[in-house]
Order: C-alpha cells, then structure tokens, then sequence
C-alpha cells in the first residue's frame, strides 16, 4: 500500500504508523495498552511501542509520563497535519494555488462545482 503523504518537514507515514495515528487523534491520549486494545490488528505490546516512538520520532507525537506511565498525545491535530500535506501539494504540484487545485479537480470530476459553491457557503457562515 502506499504510504500517506506528509505534511512539510514531517516525513511519511507507513498504514500501521497512520493507523496508530488516527486512535490517537480519534480517542485523546493514550498507553501503550490502550492503543494495543483499540488497534483492529493483534500486536504485541513491543511492536506497538516501537511504532508508537517512531510517530514521536517522525514528529507526529509526543508523551508525558504520568506515574510510570508514557502517555501518548499528537503534536497537532488531524486537521492541521491534513492542511499541512495540502499546502505541499498545492506549493509543489500548483504554484501555491488553491484555485489552480481545485480546477483540476473539477476537470477531473473529483469535485462537482456545486459542491464547491456549497462548501463556500458553508465557510462564510463559520467565524474564524
């Protein structure tokens, strides 16, 4: 499978790191154990640690110990890392344009111009 694409200065995430990843950002912090419980996949606890301290190393958590304890948190949110990766793609694929972008999705029927008028409605009722 191919590896999700990073944001700027965070390197790329393998599919176990990526899931990892998203029980941290779905759940709030967590153990080891914790993330061994939730993960769909039976892991043993070394393996589930390793990957955990790669996302830490790679940028993407960081802990606190708490009573002998790693806790696990994500150093930004989904949301942030998501606007990051977009942000590289539009700087190297579409000089930095988000117009340019979104006309190739729309050339390329990933996006439907109504659902663009729609989103852009959306986003000026929302206070910043």
């Amino acid at each position: 499978m191919a590896k999700t694409l990073p944001p700027p200065n965070l390197p790329p995430l393998g599919d176990l790191e990526h899931e990892v990843a998203n029980l941290i950002w779905t759940h709030g912090p967590m153990t080891a154990a914790a993330v061994r419980k939730l993960l769909p996949r039976a892991l043993k606890d070394p393996t589930i640690r390793t990957v955990l301290r790669r996302l830490e190393e790679k940028g993407y958590l960081t802990h606190k110990v708490d009573n002998g304890t790693f806790m696990y948190h994500a150093t930004e949110t989904r949301e942030q890392i998501a606007a990051k990766a977009v942000k590289s793609i539009l700087d190297r694929f579409c000089g930095g344009s988000l117009e340019n972008a979104l006309r190739g999705m729309v050339k390329a029927a990933i996006i439907d111009p109504r659902e663009l008028k729609q989103i852009a409605e959306k986003l000026k009722k929302k206070p910043r």
